[in-house]
């Protein structure tokens, strides 16, 4: 098998004849051998059943169903363990990409890439600044933090070499940090500009509260790409931090106490300070450390995220 593709997907009922048009289409005119393999993420409309007339007119269509909805990172992670091509391309369903850009990845990826990303320049051009500028704080602020510069994290459409694609470690909503994950196995990482559509059917999954995963997820990340193997450093610096500013404060009072005869007992503000500072840093530590054992948890055992409901 030369190219997987892969379409994570949830209630996309409308847009999945369209879209199985475009691709095939798109496919047949690489002339490669090849799977599209379709990732149903418990959807709860008729787009099982779309799926399934889709299968039966095609061979080269496989149909994953999860058991229930687990979020694109889980659809995506199994999309990718259950692919069989030596190139997989993951492309949402929701027709905003345009799957007569993936020869043109392809492309790109046999030139020596591992991981070649699309980047959706029109995407924002007339949207309103409210819309556009968390979207083009968010993408420098992962390429500065991670290291891994492409203008368009977020975007789902992007090619993969076969065996990197199977070797990636999806947990959480890590759909935005693919990139940075199989930078992290050492992948060269390339990016070309595709087109996009405003979409015709269906509604957005995304709410304002992903803008407070992404921060989470961009934590974690961070953590575990710089510091997996050496926590101390992290969880060592805060607390010299604190200790050495506890040190100073503490002399600051034993001063006024010893030589001004300030009264320490009337100062519960420090303590209640001091407090929101040591609970703050244990939640954050809690946080970071639990994202650890959930990683060595489900490696250790080889245990995936999903639940298949079904195959055809």
């Amino acid at each position: 098998m030369e190219l997987s593709i892969v379409v994570p997907l949830y209630n996309e009922r409308d847009s999945l004849e369209p879209f199985y048009r475009e691709l095939s289409e798109a496919t047949e005119r690489l002339g490669r051998s090849c799977e599209l393999l379709f990732v149903d993420d418990g959807s709860t409309d008729d787009s099982a059943e779309v799926l399934r007339k889709i299968r039966r007119r095609d061979d080269r269509v496989r149909v994953i169903r999860l058991a229930r909805n687990t979020g694109q990172t889980a659809a995506l992670a199994c999309g990718f363990r259950q692919s069989r091509g030596k190139i997989v391309v993951a492309i949402d369903a929701d027709g905003e990409n345009d799957p007569a850009d993936i020869p043109r990845l392809v492309a790109q990826l046999e030139t020596g890439y591992d991981v070649v990303s699309g980047w959706r320049r029109e995407r924002w051009r007339d949207a309103p600044l409210s819309r556009r500028l968390p979207s083009v704080v968010a993408n420098r602020l992962i390429s500065r933090i991670t290291g891994v510069r492409l203008r368009d994290h977020g975007c789902t459409l992007k090619a993969y070499r076969g065996e990197l694609a199977r070797r990636l470690t999806l947990y959480g909503e890590m759909h935005r940090f693919v990139a940075v994950i199989a930078a992290e196995l050492g992948a060269r990482i390339g990016e070309v500009e595709v087109g996009f559509r405003p979409r015709r059917f269906g509604r957005s999954k995304y709410g304002p509260g992903r803008i407070l995963r992404m921060l989470l997820d961009l934590l974690t990340v961070r953590f575990l790409s710089g510091y997996a193997t050496r926590p101390i450093q992290v969880f060592g610096a805060i607390g010299v931090i604190l200790g050495v500013l506890g040190t100073l404060w503490t002399g600051v009072l034993v001063f006024e106490k010893l030589a001004l005869g300030a009264k320490l007992g009337s100062r519960p503000a420090l303590l209640l300070a001091v407090l929101l500072v040591v609970v703050g840093v244990q939640f954050v530590s809690l946080g970071l450390i639990g994202e650890m054992l959930a990683r060595t948890y489900h490696e250790s055992q080889g245990k995936p995220i999903y639940v298949i409901k079904e195959e055809f």
